[in-house]
Formats: structure tokens, sequence, C-alpha cells
């Protein structure tokens, strides 16, 4: 059974619920949020059923994944209280096409069993990315807060603050769509014409953050993607250990509590650096993991 969730108290009532499950449900949670304010990138919910759902899959419009190669704009979101028994909703062709190049992204590693054996009836190649989940305090204590009692979640008493910069020399502003280009060379998982159109359109759709160099062109920034999700971080080589990204991504979190955004970025296991900084921001170590899988048709 495929149910589309129409309508503010739908969607009010899922945000709701997703709630309850964090955070494992926060890459789905943190899309849903988007939605019921003003869902910029025009997704929809799909559940099991409702309003006791078992699995959710947030998807976009049938009619904007027009590009069957393009994996940036056809992007799932997944959050499934049952995820050894999700793969049957999963593998409907009205809930994933999965003749499509594709990704999924989800904070349940646990949904990899179901996901493999998907590849193995859908006959397409998996590239799966399992990455350190960050969320800062703040939200943690507004959201969850029974994490912050667990083991080695207890925030510092004295509030988080980013590395001072020299104000003569760097200006703190927001991205323009003209950056695009210079995002994409430096995003991990960018680099290319689909990934560039991806950054125009969170850089138009959603709040950014950056610091201008003497040249007047970003030299550290970060943004936010339809999950609400703070990502794409990255500072010019000429620029970096000065404390500029630690900078932006402050004044990023800034800008999302006072819209009321969940704040939360992932970091890739090797990358001691950034997670020193997430860390000195208050940011906390979930006990789940942030996963990708790239899919793609053999």
């Amino acid at each position: 059974m495929i149910i589309p969730l129409q309508g503010t108290q739908m969607l009010q009532m899922l945000e709701k619920s997703l709630r309850k499950y964090l955070p494992e449900s926060l890459k789905v949670y943190g899309t849903v949020y988007h939605m019921n304010h003003g869902n910029p990138f025009n997704l929809k919910a799909l559940v099991d059923k409702w309003p006791d759902f078992n699995t959710v899959v947030v998807r976009p419009q049938e009619q904007d994944m027009a590009d069957d190669l393009d994996y940036y704009t056809n992007t799932y979101q997944i959050y499934s209280k049952d995820p050894q028994n999700c793969q049957e909703f999963l593998d409907s062709p009205e809930v994933i096409n999965w003749k499509q190049h594709l990704q999924i992204q989800s904070s349940q590693s646990r949904l990899n069993e179901a996901i493999q054996n998907l590849a193995n009836v859908q006959s397409f190649q998996i590239n799966h990315s399992e990455n350190l989940l960050f969320m800062s305090s703040e939200s943690i204590k507004k959201l969850c807060p029974s994490l912050l009692d667990a083991k080695n979640l207890s925030p510092n008493s004295d509030k988080p603050k980013a590395q001072a910069i020299n104000q003569d020399m760097f200006k703190l502003s927001s991205l323009d769509v003209t950056h695009a280009a210079l995002v994409n060379d430096f995003w991990l998982f960018g680099g290319n014409e689909k990934s560039q159109r991806f950054i125009e359109r969170c850089i138009k759709k959603f709040p950014s953050s950056c610091v201008l160099g003497p040249e007047g062109t970003p030299a550290s920034w970060t943004l936010m993607d339809q999950t609400g999700e703070i990502r794409m971080g990255g500072t010019m080589p000429e620029y970096r250990k000065q404390g500029l990204v630690s900078f932006v991504v402050y004044s990023q979190e800034q800008t999302m509590k006072k819209r009321g955004f969940p704040v939360y970025s992932h970091t890739d296991k090797s990358n001691i650096a950034m997670q020193r900084m997430s860390f000195s921001l208050h940011h906390l170590l979930m006990p789940c993991a942030w996963n990708q899988w790239k899919c793609v048709p053999v």
C-alpha cells in the first residue's frame, strides 16, 4: 500500500511523529521540516500506511526527475521503523524509480541490507558512504533531550564560540549563485555539471554563509540542502588554518536557529580537523551514522 501524504495537517503529523525517532529519523525529519516551511524543492512524502506508518520515503515529484542520469535531483530520503521488512515497499516503482541513476540518504545504517537486496533484484551497482553524524547541542536539547543523558553526550556549560577572524581582511556574507562553480570544485560529492546545477538550486532556495576575502570572492563557505543539513563547506587553500570555516559554520547555525531549523551535519571518519571544529561548536556525535547509497542501473 502506498499513501501520499497531502495537505498541511498530514505533513505536520508526520513531522511530529518523526521527532519521536530522532536521531535515526534525522535526515527525513529535516526534509519534512522544510516541506512544512514552504517546500522549496517541491518534494512529496509517501508512507506504507497511515497514521501508524512503518516506512516513509521523501522524494521529488515525477516531473522534476526528467533527467535519468541526475542522481543529485533523483534523491530519496528514507526512514523505517522496520528496516528488515521495508523491502517490498521500496521495491515499488511508484515509490522509487529504479530505472534512473539515483541516491538514497538516511540516518539508518540498518537499511543497508534491504538496499543491497534490492540491488540484486533490480540489477544496479551501489556505492555506499557512511560518515559521522553531528547535531548541535541546542537542537538536541530542543528535539531529543534524552540523548544528553546518554554516555559521552554531555554539552559544555559555556556557549560555543567561533574563532575570531581578521575582520579588516574578511567580510561575512552569503553565497551568490555565481559562486556555485567554486563550491562545486571543492565539494567531495560534486565536480560535475549536474552537481553544479544542484548547488545553484540550493543557493537560490536556502540560506548560506561565506566570508569574502580581499578580492571580494568567497574565501570560506557553507550552505544547506533540501534536508536542512549544513553541507558543502570549503575554504580556499591560501586561507586555511585561520578559523574561517568555524566562523562560517557558526554564522550559518545562527541563521538556521532563527528560522527554527534543526542544525546538523556529517563529517568523513578520516577528517579529524572538521570533527574537532564540530566539537568546538558543541555539535555532538550521534549514535547513528550518515548514509548515502549512490545507485546506478547496470
